[in-house]
């Protein structure tokens, strides 16, 4: 007979905190909400290595054929015109941005690497490629190596060591925070479980930043075929909620935008509405990850 499991969360990476229980949480100037705007820069190999693993919810879009031609320029078609497509309505908001880019990005695409060096946008390592996930197939210097070459692949390109991980479909294993946190990093954004960061239990201290998968575009729009109009609608929504929670008490939001996708000429134009409604308001500190983890950090009691 099994014996009940204790309370709490069933593994040891961060320990449960139910929402109302916790002291109110306080952003730089008093604001509501801190929004953290995620580019994704990836790119997605035509005929990928045997052995790699790649999200299986897009495996079939157009086919199980391979090589896979459709599939590949349709996600190259974000490298080469919707990334300035969005890079305007980007750049309309003043948003502070932070791009999660793949190693091959780094090598292949120097162009889109300087285009976010010259606006100051901070940098995540997000795996090597697309097509590539972290997986529990791996063993952990297979995992180590993964984390070095996409780490190291930023750090080569940018000037500048990243400080962050977001994982490449947020693939994990068991090891993966601690990995992580042992190369340095000291923010991690992949867990979808929360409105506030929290801190991971680890030896080394790490905030993990939820990210709202629910009205990430590749989610919301491809995976889930939402018509687009209804994104600033959708978007809208979640932003009017957590605004009105974070009167009261701090909260996060992040919103995620993939070039293959939102920066199609018919799609555009949404994108555009969700950020005029969301800018609209008082009291939005637009930033970056990173200062997202360090401000909350910093409001941790020693």
């Amino acid at each position: 007979m099994r014996k009940p499991h204790p309370p709490g969360m069933d593994h040891a990476h961060y320990a449960y905190s139910p929402l109302p229980q916790r002291p109110g949480l306080v952003w730089p100037d008093r604001a509501r909400l801190a929004l953290w705007t995620v580019l994704y820069l990836e790119y997605y190999e035509l005929d990928p290595p045997e052995g790699s693993h790649r999200d299986p919810r897009y495996r079939g879009e157009f086919g199980n054929y391979t090589p896979e031609y459709r599939t590949y320029s349709t996600r190259e078609y974000g490298n080469r015109v919707g990334f300035f497509r969005v890079l305007e309505v980007l750049d309309k908001y003043r948003l502070p941005v932070t791009v999660a880019v793949n190693a091959a990005v780094c090598e292949r695409y120097p162009n889109l690497i300087a285009q976010c060096r010259a606006r100051g946008w901070e940098f995540a390592a997000h795996g090597t490629h697309a097509t590539r996930m972290l997986n529990s197939g791996m063993d952990a210097a297979a995992e180590r190596a993964y984390i070095a070459a996409s780490v190291d692949a930023v750090e080569t390109a940018t000037g500048r060591r990243p400080r962050g991980w977001i994982g490449q479909d947020m693939g994990e294993t068991a090891r993966t925070p601690g990995l992580l946190a042992d190369a340095g990093l000291d923010w991690l954004g992949d867990w979808p479980n929360d409105d506030q960061p929290y801190m991971l239990t680890l030896d080394r201290p790490m905030v993990s930043l939820p990210y709202h998968v629910d009205w990430d575009d590749a989610q919301l729009i491809w995976l889930r075929r939402i018509a687009t109009w209804r994104y600033p609608e959708i978007v809208g929504a979640a932003f009017d909620r957590l605004y009105a929670e974070g009167a009261t008490d701090g909260r996060m939001m992040s919103l995620g935008i993939h070039p293959w996708i939102f920066g199609q000429a018919h799609r555009i134009r949404y994108l555009d509405a969700a950020l005029a409604h969301i800018m609209g308001h008082d009291g939005v500190w637009a930033t970056t990850a990173g200062a997202i983890a360090d401000a909350y950090r910093d409001g941790q009691p020693a």
